[in-house]
């Protein structure tokens, strides 16, 4: 896993919000055509990789490359660009965050303002920002300027900060949720490019699932498309080794301690077992988590799909979720990848998922 930094820091650091996700794409794109038996991309934006195209049982892995981002609403007659929510931000953590606009080529850089705390009441002080009181400034003093600039409402946004190592082998990005999934089944399918499967693995990176809880976003359309025997799905999860979080609600799960595997909704009983027994097989540490009602993942779109995929949901323990500074171990990433490896390389064409 470690053999890819270049890769992996790419990736992160493309732009790729919600239903602007071309840029990341393409980056994902490029790296599985190097090993990749084919690659391809379909209307909605999903790109799929595939190892042994005629091998069965058909293996769908899963991971949304899409990001939270923001989007202009409205550009007012001095230039200042209103904004709303692509994705569940708090907008307490956008307040004066620098931002690149998608829209120009080259995109445009804008910090995010807000009446300065001098300003504000003692009421206005104790209250929480909300979206509709903040705006993006990008230097220019009319909305002729900022048209000149190439900026229209719609025009999306990231905020503007690169891809961090820190301590150990811990690693600090704004798009962790979920690039690194679209991340982690890529290099599962490295690995089963070496290996030479009987099952046939497929490498899905998802768009829309920020923004795709009702229509199930790409993660539906893709599946429903590649009618998979099965199917595991990479996303994160709540790293419950910070302050203030309760263990009886969430589990404990922590960076190092590997994959998390949830069990519950949308997590089929078979193969959620036989992720269990990989992952002891093959000595990897994992802990698991109760999903009693959805999984808030692209696992809730495609357990579901057509007649019904039995679905996995494999988690990477992330602290500061839907932040500009997520925080994760890429050891729970190496873990992650070996394990989905690991499930695909055990089944052949007897595998039979139906519950008795």
């Amino acid at each position: 896993m470690t053999d890819s930094p270049v890769f992996l820091a790419g990736l992160l650091d493309a732009v790729g919000p919600s239903g602007f996700e071309v840029p990341a794409a393409r980056i994902w794109r490029a790296e599985a055509e190097t090993f990749a038996d084919s690659v391809e991309t379909d209307v909605s934006g999903n790109t799929l990789a595939t190892v042994n195209k005629d091998g069965r049982p058909r293996v769908m892995l899963a991971g949304h490359i899409d990001e939270i981002g923001l989007q202009i609403t409205h550009i007012d007659e001095e230039g200042f660009l209103y904004i709303d929510r692509i994705g569940g931000w708090d907008p307490q953590v956008l307040v004066g965050q620098r931002v690149k606009i998608l829209g120009p080529p080259e995109g445009v850089l804008g910090v995010v303002g807000k009446k300065a705390i001098h300003l504000q009441t003692p009421d206005e002080r104790r209250k929480a920002s909300e979206i509709s009181k903040l705006w993006v400034d990008v230097g220019v003093e009319s909305r002729e300027e900022a048209t000149a600039l190439g900026l229209r409402v719609g025009d999306a946004m990231v905020i503007d900060a690169a891809m961090v190592s820190l301590a150990g082998d811990r690693i600090a990005s704004r798009a962790i949720d979920n690039r690194i999934g679209a991340y982690v089944v890529l290099e599962a399918l490295r690995i089963l490019s070496r290996s030479g499967p009987t099952a046939s693995a497929v490498a899905v990176a998802t768009v829309q699932e920020e923004i795709g809880s009702v229509a199930g976003g790409g993660a539906r359309s893709s599946a429903f498309g590649l009618e998979p025997d099965v199917a595991l799905v990479v996303d994160v999860t709540f790293s419950t080794d910070v302050p203030d979080i309760e263990k009886k609600e969430l589990g404990e799960h922590r960076l190092g301690g590997g994959p998390v595997l949830s069990r519950g909704s949308a997590a089929h009983p078979i193969v959620f077992e036989r992720l269990v027994e990989t992952a002891e097989a093959e000595g990897i540490p994992h802990t698991i988590q109760a999903a009693a009602r959805s999984t808030s993942t692209d696992a809730d779109s495609i357990y579901l799909t057509r007649s019904g995929v039995p679905t996995g949901l494999v988690s990477v323990p992330n602290r500061y979720m839907h932040s500009p500074n997520e925080v994760v171990s890429l050891s729970d990433l190496e873990a992650t990848a070996r394990l989905l490896a690991a499930f695909v390389s055990s089944l052949d064409e007897e595998t039979d998922f139906t519950p008795r």
